[in-house]
């Protein structure tokens, strides 16, 4: 296997915080190198989160390391496990995903408690070690995902990051069959799966976004209801509207803008859940006080998921009941999708091909 493997490899890399993302010769670890619990993975393809536009700006408060290859959603085949590796559950040949959390100790308070993606000792790929931007990834034998049959790999790579965080979302939302939840942003990358999830789940869904390409989206997935916030004059007024007056269950924002969240804790009905998940770079979530108690609101932020979510999420969509629309586009053409992430213009979700 190893003399199958290359000395160098295609990588996309941003040299340091705000520069632009380039393409570059990049070595490759050689299965010597590999460490017990480490495995070396042929990428497949990888998707492109708005994750990994901040992280290549590093505007937000944890800075990443530079020089930077991103990517945490990718798909490949394992080619070659580290010596000494012990209970390995995965084989070389396997079809695995790389997330977002690409390693956890499994041993501290926040893992044994199933918060992987808070473990003090947290690996993070694209972020704090090499991510899925890359033809080859050194991973971790106990943190990939492993890929059942049944779904393409460009269809799976985005269940591994914007597919598991709603998911997540939406599990822990504490809502029931035929309950309301809003969605900002359900026209996105994480919003278009959220809609699918929570339609999964039995909920009734209010879609909120921009645009007739994404009103169509969110319609042909099952959403409910839409609002359009670039033509809404209030949207608070039109949420209560459509739930009789009452308000929502639930929200689950997946926008970066901060007015999502502000909104949410207005339309909300009484012990209704706020779930945070869109990052906004510097912004702030500024609620009444006194409406949230009054009303019992919870504001539950939800970053990720654990490896149970990921195993469940990625099956769900293997079952034929979620898919991410996406957009195959080369490795080659990242710079000009992170300027399309950064002007709003992506519906759906892009997936880079490795070529």
């Amino acid at each position: 296997m190893s003399q199958q493997i290359p000395t160098s490899q295609k990588v996309a890399i941003v040299a340091s915080s705000g520069a632009r993302v380039q393409i570059k010769d990049h070595p490759v670890k050689s299965p010597e190198q590999l460490a017990p619990g480490e495995c070396l993975l042929k990428m497949h393809c990888t998707g492109v989160c708005h994750t990994d536009l901040h992280a290549a700006m590093g505007d937000w408060p944890v800075k990443p390391m530079t020089p930077l290859i991103g990517g945490h959603e990718g798909v490949g085949t394992v080619v070659a496990i580290g010596k000494n590796t012990e209970r390995s559950p995965i084989k070389i040949g396997d079809r695995v995903g790389v997330k977002w959390i690409a390693d956890s100790c499994r041993d501290c308070e926040q893992c044994r408690k199933g918060h992987e993606q808070n473990c003090e000792n947290i690996k993070i790929s694209g972020y704090t070690v090499d991510g899925t931007f890359s033809q080859y990834l050194v991973s971790y034998v106990h943190s990939v995902t492993p890929i059942p049959e049944g779904i393409e790999s460009e269809a799976a790579a985005s269940i591994l990051c914007a597919g598991v965080t709603v998911y997540r979302a939406l599990k822990y939302s504490e809502t029931s069959p035929g309950d309301w939840v809003v969605l900002p942003g359900a026209g996105g990358g994480l919003g278009h799966l959220a809609v699918q999830y929570a339609r999964y789940m039995g909920l009734r869904v209010i879609a909120i976004d921009g645009g007739e390409e994404k009103r169509e989206l969110c319609k042909a997935l099952g959403a409910e209801q839409w609002i359009d916030f670039t033509q809404c004059k209030d949207i608070v007024a039109e949420v209560k509207r459509l739930t009789d007056g009452r308000g929502a269950h639930a929200a689950v924002v997946t926008t970066a803008s901060s007015s999502g969240y502000t909104q949410a804790i207005d339309y909300l009905r009484d012990n209704g859940h706020l779930m945070a998940v869109g990052l906004p770079a510097k912004a702030t979530l500024d609620a009444s006080i006194f409406f949230t108690v009054f009303k019992s609101i919870t504001i539950h932020g939800s970053y990720v998921g654990n490896r149970q979510d990921a195993v469940e999420a990625i099956n769900i969509a293997a079952s034929g009941a979620v898919k991410c629309h996406y957009k195959m586009r080369k490795l080659s053409e990242i710079d000009q999708v992170y300027d399309d992430l950064a002007k709003g213009k992506i519906a759906g979700r892009v997936v880079l091909s490795m070529e």
